[in-house]
């Protein structure tokens, strides 16, 4: 069956020690790593054979990451792709995420991290059917837990009573709400897509909402690691841009998503 079968992932980095890293951290999980030192290498395996997800540096020796997005997708255009970079640079991100990579990571990446990602963006990768059916299975709960006539019971309770494991499940902000263990993202009762590195920086702003969270805060909250306000800014801005393209109907005029200038940003559902 296809669903058996190892899937391969092919790493393109042209630094040696995280090569064998990735690679070592993607076998001990079960899948079959391919390395490429270089874009060209990189190339001549996606011809010669079939993978099911990329990492991709942003910066080789021969080309830059995001300049082989056009040539990946024209030999696989299903073909997700992770970009793998060891500085935040915002233009970077938003050049890589427009030529069709799935998601943005900053060395060095935590194995667990590695590992969820990876499982999230197979999972969400599989054919569009299975995807439309558990959206459709997702906004059919939301919408039986936000019904006011939830149970075909008689009782004498007005409200529907929200359970520990729903508390502790669903994260609410006005119009917002967050499925944590789905990581799913609903408003006004639709499911919108959001990059899976940039969850954590919307459920941080939701918990904090409607207080401003710093750059630093951000970053410490959402990846767990501290760095300079200017480092966490550069950061942030990336995950803040894809954030606003899935919660806003202008991106340009944030009505949900505020910057708070010199200090970070605030959410307002």
């Amino acid at each position: 069956m296809e669903g058996e079968k190892v899937q391969k992932i092919l790493i393109i980095d042209d630094e040696p020690a995280l090569r064998q890293t990735l690679g070592a951290i993607l076998k001990r999980s079960g899948y079959n790593p391919v390395l490429a030192g270089t874009g060209q290498e990189g190339l001549k395996k996606l011809e010669g054979d079939s993978f099911s997800l990329i990492f991709l540096d942003i910066k080789l020796p021969d080309v830059m990451g995001v300049d082989l997005l056009p040539k990946i997708s024209q030999i696989d255009p299903d073909l997700p792709v992770i970009i793998l970079t060891a500085h935040a640079t915002l233009d970077a991100a938003i050049q890589a995420v427009r030529g069709g990579a799935r998601d943005f990571l900053l060395k060095p990446i935590d194995p667990k991290t590695i590992i969820e990602r990876v499982g999230q963006i197979l999972e969400e990768n599989k054919e569009p059917q299975r995807q439309r059916e558990i959206i459709s299975q997702v906004q059919n709960l939301l919408a039986e837990l936000h019904s006011p006539d939830v149970s075909n019971h008689q009782t004498d309770v007005s409200q529907p009573q929200a359970t520990d494991s729903d508390a502790a499940r669903f994260l609410s902000c006005g119009v917002i709400k967050a499925d944590l263990h789905t990581q799913h993202i609903e408003i006004e009762g639709e499911v919108v897509p959001i990059p899976p590195s940039s969850f954590g920086y919307l459920v941080t702003l939701m918990r904090h909402s409607p207080e401003a969270v710093s750059f630093e805060a951000l970053v410490k909250e959402s990846q767990g690691f501290d760095c300079s306000r200017k480092e966490a800014s550069d950061i942030t801005r990336w995950h803040i841009h894809k954030i606003r393209r899935a919660l806003e109907q202008d991106s340009s005029d944030p009505q949900h998503l505020i910057t708070v200038r010199d200090f970070g940003y605030r959410l307002v559902g």
